[in-house]
């Protein structure tokens, strides 16, 4: 088996953790098109989102066939309800803004991103519901000035998430990780080997650590475990 990923990945992965950002994030509520999902979640890739929410119907299974690869990088969390996901993310300490508008809507680009923030994107057709505009703190708008009044969801999503990736890059926020190590390990280990990763994960077998070379480090316990469970 492989023991090793090269040194070029190993240092690409880890560039790419140093940067993620673990107080930024979006809420998708009731996102019901895989294309929009697949979208929204390359585009948080893309500015260093670590991890983003979704309230879905149990009976939608949104999850499957939609940016598959960017989803190794970015994990989504289910809630079952806009209150669930709005309380979780008010107990991190982020502010919760909601693309809806309205009276009390400002600019997008008025909010302070450096801040801990989510961003909460309503559904294609009618947006947001009335229940997650009255959690949000405070109500965003991309201002325009053509016939249509809203932008396409993903495409509203990456206007916001790269205002918040200007901000944030002044301010010097992706120099450095505040990704647990663990948390890195995982990745790496998931991004490095995602052959041996799905085989630990089906056999239910510990993790590896990987070192800065790339390499498992692994007793022969673990490598037997792996070739001979079941």
């Amino acid at each position: 088996m492989n023991q090793s990923m090269s040194i070029e990945r190993y240092d690409r992965i880890r560039t790419m953790l140093n940067m993620r950002q673990s107080d930024l994030t979006v809420c998708l509520e009731e996102v019901t098109k895989p294309h929009n999902v697949s979208a929204v979640i390359r585009t948080c890739d893309a500015v260093g989102v670590h991890k983003i929410h979704a309230v879905w119907d149990e009976s939608e299974n949104l999850r499957k066939g939609t940016a598959m690869g960017s989803q190794i990088w970015v994990k989504t969390q289910a809630h079952k309800t806009i209150q669930n996901a709005v309380d979780e993310l008010k107990e991190q300490g982020m502010q919760v803004l909601v693309t809806n508008l309205d009276d009390n809507a400002c600019d997008f680009r008025e909010i302070d991103y450096t801040k801990p923030t989510a961003v909460l994107l309503g559904q294609e057709k009618d947006g947001a519901t009335p229940e997650a505009i009255a959690l949000a703190d405070q109500s965003i708008i991309v201002p325009m000035v053509g016939m249509v009044q809203s932008l396409n969801v993903s495409v509203a999503a990456a206007v916001i998430m790269y205002e918040a990736q200007r901000q944030r890059e002044e301010a010097g926020m992706y120099n450095g990780t505040n990704l647990d190590e663990q948390e890195c390990q995982d990745i790496l280990f998931e991004g490095g080997f995602p052959y041996l990763f799905a085989e630990c994960k089906r056999r239910n077998l510990p993790f590896p650590k990987i070192d800065n070379q790339g390499f498992i480090q692994a007793d022969e316990t673990w490598w037997q475990a792996l070739q001979y469970s079941s």
